[in-house]
């Protein structure tokens, strides 16, 4: 096999994966099981595929072998019980088709069995990443800031918990959304994030990723349409993919926020998203996390200009986010709005704050806006050390070529100044 047809077998699966497990766990109740014989599958077209060619509906194509190994394992297996021998007969008597986009998509099926209740929660996440999204334990490790070890128990715990507590594959009913809803968001929302800005690799953004998420936002307001928080993340996402056309250049570089032409963000997208958030609103139960995260993208998709930007009010709702979440990520982006409605002194010091913390030790994100302030306060040696600094914890090869570009302004504007 080629590396191109390496490469469109990995493409396809990227896409397809998670409907390929998540019909093979609603086919046979195990979805450990569905997981290998998705696996075998995908193994069969790395060699047929090259000889025949990749067929019209390659989802399809995984499905039905992944299905015909399932029946022949029923048929074979010396222990063939009752139950399996009807799981045989039902798969004989199974249509495989295209995936449907809708409420009932086996795909949402799956992410609510991985968040299933009996599951701890950190489990559910890393389950929901890896069966749903189709992201590797590395990836996750990464996007969960845990080691990969750690992540491999987790799978490995919450499938032989879901076994053991013969759990069953299907969209739960109503009575059960609020114990699992948090996790599934949170599980869209990091999902999203992965997509927005990848964390390895060469690519500044991963759409395939950010789009699965938003297609699971919006199949989630059409199943709990009286949740004001499903409706504030489906905002969130819309409004925050309204960017992506904007957010590379002709060259595939990455363009930053204010530096955006906003006459190429996606204004249909912003609008689904502004309209979601009124959704939310009218609900009148108060912003959560994420419809108050879906407010800040409002006020910079109303900008007509990056200088137009409300920075006063993005700040008072960055408090109001902080003090509901602690998380430092958004302390951090307070210190981030707070420079640009005060003065990068006034950010600086709460970035101080959360280095002297020692929380974010490990992430890119805190020496880089730490190295920005600096710069722009003129500090210059400071900053350079303190975006070298970023750009050697980032995984990210776009993102570490962006960081030394700005170190090397930062060294160049020392030097001016000697």
């Amino acid at each position: 096999m080629t590396s191109e047809q390496t490469r469109t077998v990995e493409a396809v699966w990227r896409v397809e994966g998670a409907r390929v497990v998540a019909t093979l766990a609603r086919l046979t109740g195990d979805l450990a099981l569905a997981e290998d014989l998705a696996q075998e599958a995908l193994a069969e077209a790395l060699e047929s595929w090259p000889r025949s060619g990749v067929p019209r509906s390659p989802g399809a194509w995984l499905t039905t072998v992944g299905r015909r190994r399932a029946i022949d394992l029923f048929r074979h297996n010396a222990r063939l019980g009752a139950r399996y021998a009807a799981l045989a007969r039902d798969l004989d008597s199974e249509v495989v088709t295209e995936s449907p986009d809708g409420s009932d998509d086996d795909v949402l099926g799956l992410m609510f069995t991985a968040c299933h209740p009996v599951l701890p929660r950190e489990s559910r996440v890393a389950l929901t990443l890896k069966v749903v999204s189709g992201l590797g334990t590395e990836e996750i490790a990464r996007l969960l800031l845990v080691s990969v070890p750690t992540v491999q128990q987790r799978i490995v715990r919450a499938k032989r918990v879901l076994g053991d507590a013969d759990v069953r594959f299907d969209v739960p009913s109503p009575e059960e959304w609020g114990s699992r809803l948090e996790t599934a968001l949170s599980v869209v929302y990091l999902v999203f994030t992965e997509g927005y800005a990848a964390t390895s690799g060469d690519s500044w953004m991963r759409p395939d990723l950010a789009e699965e998420a938003l297609r699971l936002s919006r199949m989630l307001t059409v199943l709990m349409p009286t949740e004001p928080e499903v409706h504030g993340l489906h905002a969130l996402l819309e409004l925050q993919a309204s960017r992506f056309p904007a957010r590379v250049d002709a060259a595939g570089e990455p363009v930053l926020l204010e530096d955006q032409a906003r006459t190429r963000w996606d204004h249909a997208q912003i609008a689904r998203g502004l309209h979601a958030l009124r959704r939310s609103d009218r609900l009148g139960r108060g912003r959560g996390p994420y419809a108050l995260q879906a407010a800040i993208a409002a006020c910079h998709a109303r900008a007509a200009a990056a200088a137009d930007t409300d920075w006063r009010q993005i700040v008072a709702l960055y408090r109001a986010l902080a003090a509901r979440t602690g998380n430092p990520v958004v302390r951090l982006n307070l210190a981030v709005a707070v420079a640009m409605a005060e003065g990068p002194e006034a950010g600086l010091a709460l970035t101080d704050e959360l280095a002297a913390s020692g929380v974010l030790r490990d992430s890119h994100l805190l020496p880089s806006v730490r190295g920005e302030l600096l710069a722009r306060l003129g500090r210059s040696d400071e900053a350079e050390a303190a975006l070298r600094a970023a750009a050697a914890l980032t995984r990210n090869a776009r993102q570490r070529a962006v960081l030394m570009a700005k170190a090397a302004l930062a060294a160049g504007a020392g030097s001016s100044a000697q």
